[in-house]
């Protein structure tokens, strides 16, 4: 599995379906969908996939930049639901279909977003590899390029995944399939994370090898602050360089507060795409993300409602390595 600041042949999204879910969000989810996918095509190609209803819709939104096109789908988690591409050292591709349970079987129905990642093969013409005897979203891992990868005790572990493996054989497992040396174990995602049980993307990403943008927080009334700084010392004493990212913010949407932590990033060619909120937080995350990143041109695009749905830019894109 390539790190994400890889050279990209493109991005691929979905478009926001479940009203059970977004409620009287969905049009407004669109909107963010529809601002993402335009500042990622600035930098890459950009294809987003709706539902064979929706697809003249979401054309007409997303305007001649993004290539739409239409199998059936229950939402628009891409990361999660999606191919992972690997490359071999001679750069062929091979798609990866892991099974994807829902979170744990937490949304219904999920049957057409199973098959997302044996469509998306198809749709990019990739043999696949049928990983489906494991379970594992896209948000769940990230990885270096020189054989680490990052994921959380508090997703990979629940029972609600792969309950009849060891954490040995989980990471046996994710070794086996994305091609990786080694599994660092972070104990925590955040805690207001329930949908994914606390994927690694909202806390840490890999941003050079060996390079881990992390999590925190300068307040320490953060409900987050000791689980974050307690990820931060796993990281180190796993040899890792720590960029901290130390602005965790909040806002209110359809009256519930929720976090949009600007880790849940998307790392394009040459570009970063960053969910922020309105006002100084939102300033102060795109400040520590250029400080980290300072060849790459940071985007800042709103994050509020996706975070309403329960993730971020990260999780509703998928790369697809050149």
């Amino acid at each position: 599995m390539p790190p994400e600041w890889v050279t990209h042949a493109g991005c691929v999204l979905a478009w926001p379906c479940r009203r059970s879910m977004w409620g009287d969000q969905l049009e407004a989810a669109k909107v963010e969908h529809v601002v993402t996918a335009r500042a990622i095509a600035d930098f890459e190609p950009v294809t987003m996939v709706a539902a064979p209803g929706d697809v003249a819709e979401a054309r007409s939104a997303c305007g001649p930049g993004v290539e739409v096109v239409g199998w059936p789908i229950d939402d628009s988690w891409t990361r999660d639901m999606g191919a992972i591409v690997v490359v071999s050292p001679a750069g062929e591709r091979r798609a990866v279909h892991f099974h994807f349970n829902a979170w744990g079987e937490k949304f219904l129905p999920y049957d057409q977003d199973a098959r997302f990642a044996e469509r998306m093969a198809g749709h990019l013409g990739l043999d696949r590899y049928d990983a489906s005897v494991f379970v594992l979203e896209g948000g769940a891992v990230t990885v270096d390029g020189t054989g680490t990868l990052l994921t959380t005790e508090q997703c990979l572990l629940n029972p609600n995944r792969n309950p009849l493996l060891t954490r040995g054989e989980i990471e046996e497992s994710l070794c086996s399939w994305l091609g990786v040396g080694r599994v660092v174990w972070l104990p925590h995602g955040l805690v207001e994370d329930d949908d994914t049980d606390g994927h690694v993307d909202n806390v840490a990403a890999f941003v050079a090898p060996g390079v881990v943008l992390a999590q925190t927080t300068s307040d320490p009334r953060n409900p987050n602050a000791t689980r974050l700084r307690e990820n931060r010392e796993v990281l180190l004493a796993a040899g890792l360089e720590v960029l901290e990212l130390d602005v965790l913010p909040y806002a209110m949407v359809g009256g519930r507060r929720v976090v949009v932590p600007p880790t849940n990033l998307y790392q394009a060619n040459g570009g970063v795409i960053v969910p922020i909120v309105d006002g100084p937080d939102g300033a102060r995350a795109l400040e520590a993300v250029a400080t980290a990143l300072p060849d790459r041109e940071v985007v800042g695009v709103p994050g509020s409602v996706l975070a309403f749905g329960g993730g971020g830019v990260h999780c509703i894109t998928q790369q697809v390595p050149a």
